[in-house]
């Protein structure tokens, strides 16, 4: 991975480890998009040809990718906008299961609706617990982020499988900001019925853009009137036979934003999914390791199985402070300090983090 830590300006100042809160921005994407926007300083109009290829061309790079029909992608800005665009087509007498604390863009869209809702708590029984309220409780539509902001935890993927074999009826929105990007993810073999997720974190493609994944029996659940003359991509006889996905694009969408996109795509399939996996995976096993020594993850994290790259771990203000004057990208969440590792972190880095931490305690 050290050549393309190259890619990475900001890793010149210290441990990065704030991915959770935002990717950093590398040098050839930089690259990239001044070339774009040079192009368009000097073409004008005669680019909105080029600028509609970098929309397909991104739309078919995210279907690749995550494993998703093409006419079932939709870009969005973010996937808070795409969110809301969604729940203003379902029925609000649907029943709804949220996870308590998840990310609040994904809770306060259902709870400023007035649905009937129900919680349930983030442990380490998670799982067990979200399939005992389905059953108990006759819910409609389930709704969680697939990694949790706060402190990492990562809901089991072939959990979410065996619900929607079990409970076929049951929708499943999911959250994929933390997630996509960070490990391998084929949506159509998920059993997830809804995934978006903003690009900006382990995507590395800068804000503005994102996307939303549906399965074909999406459509039948929601009864969207988002319409734009985008979503009929410029085509008055489409009017009344614009598709599910496309209604989500009502206006037209950023060439440069959606470009970065694609970009960075192309650059986590030249790295390869496979070894970006393996090395998270590594430093995830090591973190935990390493911060569980110290006495520093809650039990429902080190009583897992499996996690994240995100770590919460038990720091006052002070500790906070000698981690950032020592060059500690990072972040204060709930009664902690957060630490996010992606691929271009090191085993290394980790280490020099546990000195620190040991130093100032």
């Amino acid at each position: 991975m050290d050549k393309f830590r190259k890619e990475f300006p900001v890793l010149r100042k210290g441990i990065y480890a704030n991915t959770a809160v935002y990717g950093p921005l590398y040098d050839s994407l930089l690259d990239w998009r001044q070339e774009h926007d040079l192009d368009f300083l000097l073409s004008g109009s005669d680019m909105r040809g080029e600028a509609l290829k970098v929309i397909s061309d991104t739309r078919s790079a995210v279907s690749t990718f995550f494993n998703c029909k093409r006419e079932n992608v939709a870009l969005v800005n973010n996937f808070s906008s795409g969110l809301n665009v969604l729940l203003e087509g379902l029925d609000v007498k649907k029943k709804i299961l949220l996870v308590e604390d998840d990310y609040p863009s994904l809770n306060w869209s259902f709870e400023k609706r007035g649905y009937d809702i129900e919680y349930v708590k983030l442990s380490e029984h998670i799982e067990e617990e979200i399939q005992e309220k389905i059953e108990n409780n006759k819910i409609d539509v389930l709704a969680l982020s697939l990694v949790q902001w706060l402190d990492g935890v990562s809901i089991d993927l072939e959990f979410l499988k065996k619900i929607k074999i079990l409970y076929p009826h049951v929708l499943i929105i999911a959250d994929g900001t933390q997630f996509c990007g960070s490990t391998n993810f084929d949506f159509n073999n998920s059993g997830i019925d809804v995934l978006g997720a903003s690009a900006y974190k382990w995507l590395l493609a800068g804000y503005g853009n994102g996307f939303m994944l549906f399965s074909d029996q999406v459509e039948n659940e929601f009864d969207l009137n988002t319409i734009g003359f985008n979503a009929a991509d410029g085509n008055f006889d489409k009017k009344n036979s614009i598709r599910f996905a496309k209604q989500f694009e009502p206006g037209h969408l950023s060439s440069m934003n959606f470009g970065s996109l694609k970009f960075s795509i192309d650059f986590f399939e030249r790295i390869g999914m496979e070894r970006i996996a393996e090395h998270n995976g590594n430093l995830s096993l090591m973190a935990k390791t390493e911060f569980k020594k110290l006495g520093l993850l809650t039990d429902r994290v080190v009583n897992r199985k499996s996690h994240s790259t995100i770590f919460n771990i038990k720091a006052n203000d002070a500790m906070y402070q000698k981690l950032l004057e020592n060059d500690v990208f990072c972040a204060q969440r709930g009664d902690g300090v957060r630490l996010s590792f992606h691929f271009y972190n090191t085993e290394s880095e980790i280490d020099a983090i546990v000195k620190i931490l040991k130093t100032g305690r």
